[in-house]
């Protein structure tokens, strides 16, 4: 398979196993549940450096997560294409805007502000940092937004062992967000903000 056709499908499923202190694995799943791609990233990296390839052999390489800096608080992350190096945009936290509710900005392979991403709800978001057990009972959910019209959504499924992402690309009807931008911000959104939990 074409590595670029490995972004073609509508809806995905991320999968991060929780218990694994050393490194960790997210397996990103097509509709059919077939390993569509696969990513490992080590523990205990001060600046995150996240790849995607096309299975657990990690010989083929189809997309880079590279972060600017070490503290990931406002990082931006740049995402690129790994057989052509070239940007396929970039994400970046909202700094204190994600205390209290996660949200990201989405910028295109030009450096503007193509859109955000969303947690569901500042109560709910609230109530999952500060109330833990409720977390498991109130999975998040993010909507990915250009001009205020949700293009994509994230949604978290109830699982005490596996951090599981269901993403969604069919309400961008006008393809405007990059699938391969979608994601990676899925990744990261296991990946940084599943530090938390």
């Amino acid at each position: 398979m074409d590595p670029l056709e490995r972004f073609a499908h509508p809806t995905y499923t991320v999968r991060k196993k929780i218990f694994n202190f050393l490194s960790t694995g997210f397996h990103i799943y097509d509709p059919d549940d077939k390993l569509a791609m696969y990513s490992k990233m080590k523990g205990f990296k001060l600046k995150e450096d996240i790849r995607l390839y096309t299975d657990e052999s990690l010989a083929t390489e189809v997309l880079t997560i590279q972060a600017d800096r070490v503290i990931d608080f406002s990082a931006s992350y740049t995402v690129k294409d790994a057989a052509t190096g070239e940007s396929v945009g970039s994400l970046k936290r909202a700094g204190f805007k994600s205390m209290l509710r996660d949200e990201w900005l989405v910028f295109n392979t030009d450096g503007g502000e193509l859109g955000k991403i969303i947690e569901d709800s500042t109560i709910k978001a609230i109530a999952r940092r500060f109330v833990e057990v409720l977390a498991l009972f109130m999975p998040q959910k993010y909507h990915v937004e250009v001009n205020g019209q949700t293009i994509c959504t994230m949604q978290q499924t109830f699982n005490p062992f596996v951090v599981k992402l269901v993403v969604d690309f069919t309400p961008d009807t006008d393809n405007l967000l990059d699938p391969r931008l979608g994601l990676a911000a899925t990744v990261l959104l296991c990946a940084i903000e599943g530090k938390r939990s």
